[in-house]
């Protein structure tokens, strides 16, 4: 009774897996560096994308399948298996984006998604209703449950990867056709037989159709699609951002201002001579005493704190968020202000964005074209470093020698 799935839905089951796959991973490679709100919204995101991607593809793959006539779907077990995978995915991410998880948090947050995509499976095959009876062959339970968890764990390490461009998509591709290896495993040793021969598998209840099935699969495959297609956009922030990195990094990029010569009697003028602007700015007179604390703003007032307590700095439109090791708290300096304002010797402007106090820096790592660094504190955080500014973090925190110029 199970035999001869349609060849393009199990095609297209295994398209729908890799386009959620790339989707999902491709915002979970922006999860770190970002600032928290961000972070949940990428994260929830993310657990959606591949949440969607693997049900999606189950149902495909279902659809594909000859199963009886007369057949429906009970609507509650399907909704609960798709609140499974959305469940497990989620926690799964989270608990693999918090600081730098060791292997072994790596590895039960791999069996923890791994047991939940089989059990979404299961689940949503125990919502077919029909006259028959559904039996299992515990070895490929065990089989699909295994390629489940392997799936899980490479997904997981991709998502630590940081990948972008080809390794993503390679990752995706991997991705999709080893959840469709896992789905298509569990079908194999899936078998409907006539009820005399078992329990007629039915339980009352809300039900659906494959017609109006095949309506809500298609639907979730246009959301798909469409998130895969808005992933391939590119940020116009990124490319200003990228086209300002190049520019930092070019030494005939050092901003001049005009210094005209008083003149004395007689002299006759001559064209203005360029000299290197001070460092406390474009335009800005040159660099004060470093201010010893910070303000920030708190709902009783404006408080103080010492610079030595300050991890990072981050740019929040015309203002700025001081972190402190535990919170941000609002400070009302520009990012440009600050900058000009603290000591050159113990923080660097890593990033458009982000000033770091390079005392505090317990980790670097490359991502993409550019870099992270991780700053010690009660609540641990990381912030991005541009491409321009890798070579001069390095050499700060002493991996590379300074060349003399």
């Amino acid at each position: 009774m199970f035999e001869g799935h349609d060849p393009y839905l199990v095609a297209l089951s295994v398209v729908i897996a890799i386009l959620g796959g790339y989707t999902g991973f491709g915002l979970t490679a922006r999860i770190r560096g970002t600032p928290d709100a961000s972070h949940r919204v990428l994260l929830a995101g993310a657990a959606f994308f591949l949440a969607i991607g693997i049900w999606t593809m189950h149902f495909v793959g279902m659809l594909a399948a000859p199963l009886p006539e007369g057949t429906v779907y009970l609507v509650l077990p399907t909704i609960v298996s798709f609140l499974i995978c959305a469940l497990v995915v989620g926690i799964s991410l989270f608990f693999v984006s918090v600081g730098e998880p060791p292997v072994s948090r790596v590895v039960s947050s791999a069996v923890l998604l791994g047991v939940g995509i089989a059990s979404m499976h299961y689940v949503g095959m125990h919502g077919l209703s029909g006259n028959f009876a559904m039996t299992h062959d515990a070895g490929m339970v065990v089989l699909s449950v295994a390629i489940a968890v392997a799936t899980a764990y490479g997904g997981l390490r991709a998502f630590l990867a940081r990948q972008g461009g080809v390794q993503l998509a390679l990752s995706a591709i991997a991705y999709g056709f080893a959840v469709s290896g896992m789905h298509y495993t569990a079908m194999a040793g899936m078998h409907l037989v006539p009820p005399a021969e078992g329990p007629r598998h039915h339980i009352g209840g809300l039900a659906a159709s494959p017609q109006i099935l095949s309506l809500v699969v298609a639907l979730l495959c246009f959301v798909i699609a469409a998130g895969f297609l808005l992933s391939l956009v590119p940020d116009p922030r990124n490319k200003v951002a990228e086209t300002a990195d190049k520019v930092a990094a070019t030494p005939q990029s050092a901003a001049f201002v005009a210094e005209i010569p008083s003149a004395d009697a007689g002299a006759v003028p001559t064209s203005p001579r360029l000299r290197p602007t001070p460092l406390g700015g474009i335009g800005q007179p040159p660099r004060a005493a470093p201010a010893p604390r910070l303000p920030v703003e708190g709902a009783d007032g404006t408080h103080f704190i010492d610079t030595a307590d300050v991890r990072s700095v981050r740019a929040d439109a015309h203002y700025t968020k001081v972190h402190d090791g535990t919170r941000e708290r609002m400070c009302p300096w520009s990012i440009s202000e600050a900058e000009a304002q603290l000591d050159p010797g113990l923080f660097l402007r890593v990033h458009r964005s982000h000033i770091v106090a390079m005392a505090h820096v317990t980790l670097v790592r490359k991502e993409g074209d550019g870099a992270i660094v991780e700053l010690d504190g009660p609540s641990p955080h990381r912030v991005p470093v541009s491409r321009a500014k890798i070579a001069e973090v390095k050499a700060r925190l002493g991996l590379v020698r300074r060349h003399a110029s």
